[in-house]
């Protein structure tokens, strides 16, 4: 493993959530390109020798994870505090804003036909959800989108990645 490789672990390790990928090559003064390519050899060499870090990796960000593969073993070792379930209003109320992004709680209110604002509340506490802006309209409503975590806790690299739904699900509203 080369300096930078080493640097950019490091970096990643202490974090231990997400880092921009943006803020990694400007600290490290790589290109893009630089970067991706030693983000890769270091995923490559987790996997290769069977490691238990991995890592996790969006358009934006990177982040050291364990192997999912290990999961039993540090939850036996470490007995981590178990994190409630999401409800089926809050996991609604969260595919409408994936699949529907960005989009405002009264666009939300509309598709589910109920208040929402404990579910995008609730949302918004764990991370999942993330105001992007406001919307140009009278009122200028907040706009939604999902975030990084989002990405992470449902194990996708991108939005691209998610279910695709049927076209008439979308013209609903």
């Amino acid at each position: 493993m080369d300096r930078i490789t080493s640097k950019i672990e490091s970096i990643l390790f202490v974090a231990g959530e997400p880092v921009l990928l943006e803020e990694l090559c400007r600290g490290l003064e790589l290109t893009d390109g630089e970067l991706k390519q030693k983000l890769f050899d270091l995923q490559l060499s987790y996997e290769a020798e069977d490691r238990g870090l991995r890592l996790f990796m969006t358009a934006d960000t990177a982040q050291l994870t364990t192997a999912a593969e290990n999961a039993e073993a540090v939850e036996a070792v470490l007995n981590p505090t178990q994190q409630r379930s999401l409800s089926n209003s809050v996991l609604e109320t969260l595919a409408i804003v994936a699949y529907r992004q960005p989009v405002t709680r009264g666009e939300i209110e509309e598709v589910r036909g109920v208040r929402c604002e404990y579910a995008v509340e609730r949302l918004l506490k764990l991370g999942l959800i993330a105001v992007s802006g406001r919307k140009d309209v009278p009122g200028r409503p907040m706009l939604l989108v999902t975030t990084d975590t989002f990405l992470h806790k449902f194990n996708l690299t991108s939005l691209e990645e998610l279910p695709q739904l049927p076209q008439e699900l979308f013209e609903t509203v």
